[in-house]
């Protein structure tokens, strides 16, 4: 097994307090796994580890390059002329400070992301060390937003930003919510370029609804970690603004299936029934999520063979203080 580290993604529901365990469920004979909605991709990366072939796909392109930078790339690595090339210059008025100050960052800081844009995609050739770079700056601006995420309001973040009065109300200073990007990402770079490892497999990262790629796929395993209904799980509204960044432009909101409790059992229903190419099939999930397990347990038994159910008491940061006491994280496994 590699001993790389996974290094620090800040990803809302992110496995990677529960990797271990869902990975030691793993089915035997297996060697490769499609993860399906990968998001921060602590699943890929353990299973990487685990010498597993990985196809890593979500639908934000952010993650896509997460997944391109830690699971697809085996070897390139950022070096110190690459950080000079990614910070030369002088801050820039582009297309994040025209359209996101004072909505996510400060005019200056606005101009900073529009600099370091344009140096990692005119000055970094190499597609890996591109996406690398872009994960990089992805938690940089995480780490400089309270909560890790972009659906907070400006008004609430400025506030929070103040480290007095962040020490006053919750005595805290967050200190780091005022650190540069610069600052933020030189100190990841080290433990990011770390997690970087071959695993003699040929991986593969997607940027993809699943919908569209799940009939095209060959592997042992399909692992599900989709949004949850019924908690938070408006991914777009966290972190659409980061695929703006990649992009450039507008962008408007992906389809946000599994989100909508009134078509959920439809939509689950739909893509187990588009899973047959898979002998086995993983789903994480949120116990106080719909459907409930008992109904999606009947889901599966429609499609699989074998279908067990086993549970893990869990603690959802963003869930609420009662229901963090009460929370289990669900993985149901079902074979043919």
């Amino acid at each position: 097994m590699m001993q790389a580290k996974f290094p620090k993604v800040n990803f809302i529901g992110n496995k990677e307090k529960v990797n271990e365990w869902i990975t030691s469920n793993f089915p035997k004979k297996t060697f490769s796994i499609f993860d399906a909605f990968s998001g921060g991709c602590s699943i890929s990366f353990r299973a990487k580890q685990l010498g597993y072939k990985v196809i890593s796909n979500d639908v934000l392109e952010i993650n896509y390059h997460l997944a391109k930078a830690l699971i697809q790339n085996n070897k390139f690595k950022l070096n110190k002329n690459d950080l000079l090339k990614i910070f030369e210059g002088e801050p820039k008025k582009g297309f994040i400070y025209r359209n996101y100050s004072e909505v996510y960052f400060y005019p200056e800081e606005c101009m900073e992301l529009d600099q370091y844009w344009l140096n990692i995609n005119k000055n970094i050739k190499n597609s890996y060390k591109k996406s690398l770079a872009i994960s990089l700056m992805r938690r940089a601006m995480i780490r400089k937003r309270p909560y890790s995420r972009f659906n907070i309001l400006w008004k609430k973040v400025v506030q929070l930003r103040d480290e007095n009065f962040s020490y006053e109300k919750y005595k805290r200073k967050r200190s780091y919510h005022n650190q540069s990007f610069k600052c933020h990402f030189l100190d990841e770079v080290d433990a990011y370029n770390n997690a970087i490892f071959d695993n003699n497999k040929k991986n593969k990262a997607m940027n993809k609804n699943i919908f569209d790629v799940i009939d095209k796929v060959d592997a042992d395993i399909i692992y599900l970690d989709p949004p949850y209904p019924g908690t938070m799980n408006d991914y777009f509204g966290f972190y659409g603004f980061l695929d703006e960044f990649v992009a450039q432009k507008k962008i408007k909101p992906f389809p946000n299936n599994f989100t909508d409790r009134s078509k959920v059992i439809d939509d689950f229903d739909y893509l187990f029934s588009r899973s047959g190419n898979f002998k086995h099939l993983l789903l994480s999930f949120n116990s106080k999520s719909s459907p409930k397990k008992d109904i999606m347990l009947n889901l599966l038994k429609k499609y699989f063979k074998r279908v067990e159910l086993l549970e893990k008491k869990h603690n959802y940061q963003i869930t609420g203080k009662e229901n963090k006491k009460t929370n289990k994280e669900y993985l149901f496994k079902a074979s043919r």
